[in-house]
This record gives C-alpha cells, structure tokens and sequence, in this order.
C-alpha cells in the first residue's frame, strides 16, 4: 500500500454475519455481490459466503457475473437485472442464471438459441422496478420458455419496505404466493428476503434468501446483533499552526477565527469522501475532529484541538463512527456511502485483527 488511505474488511465478522443469517433463516443462501461486492471486492467476499455455506451467488448485469467468471467462481450464479437477449446464449454456456420479466423481454430471448438457459421469473409485487404483474402473462411466458428449451428453474420478487413497513411487507409476500401458486411450477429456487426480511421476517413460503448488505452489519433490526466489519482510514500526513485570519481550501469557505492546529489527509471526494462531509468529524487520537474547508479531490484539511503527530491515524468511519451515523448525517444510508468508496482505495482483508491479505484495483495492472 503506497497511499495511506485504506479500508479494512474484518473476515471474521463479515462470516459471523453470514453464519447468523443462515440460522436465522434456516433457508439455502443467496450472497448478493453485486458492485463489487458493495466495494469490498466481490471474490474475496464470494470466498467467505461459500466458507459458510451460500448456495449462490448474485450480482446485478452481465458484466459482473462474467468478472465473477473470469476470477474462477465456478459455482451457481443468479443475475438480478436487466440482460440483453444477445447476451443469452453466452449466459447459457456459462450456465448463468438470469430474470425473466416482461413479455417483451421473453419475446427477445426466444429469437435467440436460449436452450438451456438458467431462468428465474421475476414478478413485481409492489416495488414496480421490473417483473410480471399479471398471473396469466407470467403464465404463458414460463410456458413458452420451457417449450424453447429454457429451465424454469427460480421465481423471485423483492420487498419495498422490509426495514420499515410491515403491513406492506405482508402484502407483497401474499402477492407473492399468489403469483407462484398461479404457475402450477415446481421452482428449484423462490426468493424474496433481503436482507432486514432474511433476519426479521420468518416467512416459511420461499426456501432461499438474498443476503447483501445484512453481511457487513446493517440492519434496522433491534432484536438481531450483527457485526461491523468493515471500517475506514487515513492518516495524517501535515500539521501546521496557522494564525487567526486565515483561509481554508477551495473557496476560502472556512477561517480561522484564532491561532488553529490545521492537518491535510490524503483523501478526498475522488476517494468517496464527497464533498457533503465539510462539517462533519473524524476521530484522530481520542479526538473527534472538524473538516474544516471544501473537501478536494485528494485532500481533506481538518482543524486539530492541539498539535498532533504527522502519521497518526484517521478514522474516517469505524468502532467511533458507525457507518449508520455518518449516512444519516448526511442524509442517506450506508450502502450508498460504501458503493462510492473508489478503487484506487486499498481494501486490507483482517482475520483476528491481523492484515492477511490486501487489494488496489488500480495497482492490479501496475508495474510498480
């Protein structure tokens, strides 16, 4: 690592958090990695969902599952959106799976050599993205996929509101059944939990679940304590005492109003530290710490209780910040805040506190 700007993936944590949700489930699982595997490196967590007894992966396009692929994952695989029907044949030969939604996406897929083809029905029950609506549509395009040599082999849907209401919860799982019975179909897979559903719900109808974001801590859950295992850091790299007057950053939007202990932290928006954190603290040495100035592209400048020392470490988010705080801080959740974390930060993989491995998607093609 030459940058020091990193995250840390706690291995043992991120497996408890698995291990949990198939207790809890008692259901074949499903490990969403879609995003590279919602920034914390798709095969590396791929590795511990299987070390804990996933039955599946799924990820979100054509382009993921064959990465997935081309990094050697061999085992089942389920794409969750849109695939182009010149896509099909490919995906068959790969022996991926992928969602049949409409009719006019089955019409394209049976202009092609689709025989086969892994599918799973995707039926909207009420968060009106993609999937059938109608029994007698999604009737006849099962139908039609099996007279062209497909496997009908999964139905799923998704819930809106799993983590917030309950009544409406209820009604797509009702939906849903009712969809399902319709077909007449024995499906290998019926999934519908995410993740809050996988730990909360206890639904006896499907019989996998889709675990995502469940398996780096995040739940709304109260009754269910999972793990935090993923955390953030930098470093300080200047400290300088500038006198009352002075300006920070871009903009001169912060000035200092006495003499200040100013350090710079090699992160910035270009990182995924956005622009919206001005104003926000970071913990450095028992301190919680202003950013004072606009966030650069590469830097960060923070406004210190006392002079520190250059190369201590910054905990961006963590054990002092949670990643739950600082998305409602600014205003949006931590999958958001994850997925924009950028690849030219170095993901360290821990078991036991200590690094076993690390990855920089950037550094992957350097000569360096």
């Amino acid at each position: 690592m030459y940058r020091k700007t990193w995250m840390e993936i706690d291995l043992d944590a991120l497996e408890y958090n698995i291990r949990m949700a198939k207790e809890i489930s008692g259901k074949e699982l499903i490990a969403v990695v879609k995003a590279d595997g919602y920034g914390m490196g798709d095969l590396e967590v791929v590795n511990s969902a299987l070390c804990c007894g996933a039955s599946m992966m799924a990820v979100s396009s054509c382009d993921e599952a064959l990465i997935l692929r081309n990094k050697g994952y061999e085992g089942e695989l389920l794409i969750l959106g849109h695939t182009d029907p010149d896509e099909l044949p490919m995906l068959a030969e790969k022996g991926v799976a992928v969602p049949a939604y409409s009719s006019s996406w089955v019409s394209g897929a049976l202009q092609q050599n689709c025989s086969g083809l892994k599918v799973h029905m995707k039926v909207d029950t009420g968060m009106n993205r993609i999937g059938f609506h109608d029994s007698n549509e999604l009737n006849q395009a099962i139908q039609a996929l099996k007279q062209h040599g497909c496997e009908v082999e999964g139905i799923f849907t998704h819930f809106a509101c799993a983590d917030t209401d309950e009544s409406m919860t209820a009604r797509q799982l009702e939906r849903f059944k009712t969809l399902c019975e319709s077909t007449g179909h024995t499906f290998r897979w019926i999934h519908c939990d995410n993740s809050e559903a996988t730990l909360t719900l206890r639904e006896s109808f499907s019989n996998a679940c889709r675990f995502g974001i469940g398996m780096y801590g995040i739940t709304a859950s109260n009754e269910v304590k999972l793990k935090s295992p993923v955390s953030m850091y930098s470093t300080l790299v200047y400290v300088k005492q500038l006198p009352a007057g002075e300006t920070i950053g871009y903009g001169a939007t912060y000035e200092t109003t006495e003499s200040e202990w100013i350090g710079t932290i090699p992160v910035g928006y270009a990182d995924g530290l956005i622009r919206m954190n001005q104003g926000r603290h970071l913990y450095i040495d028992g301190e919680y710490v202003p950013i004072v100035g606009r966030v650069c592209m590469d830097q960060t400048m923070v406004r210190l209780p006392r002079q520190m020392k250059e190369g201590s470490v910054v905990e961006l988010f963590g054990s002092h910040l949670p990643i739950e705080t600082m998305a409602e801080e600014l205003g949006t959740i931590p999958y958001e805040i994850f997925c924009l974390i950028s690849e030219r930060v170095t993901r360290i993989y821990t078991r036991s506190g200590v690094p076993v491995s690390e990855r920089n998607m950037r550094m992957e093609d350097s000569t360096l």
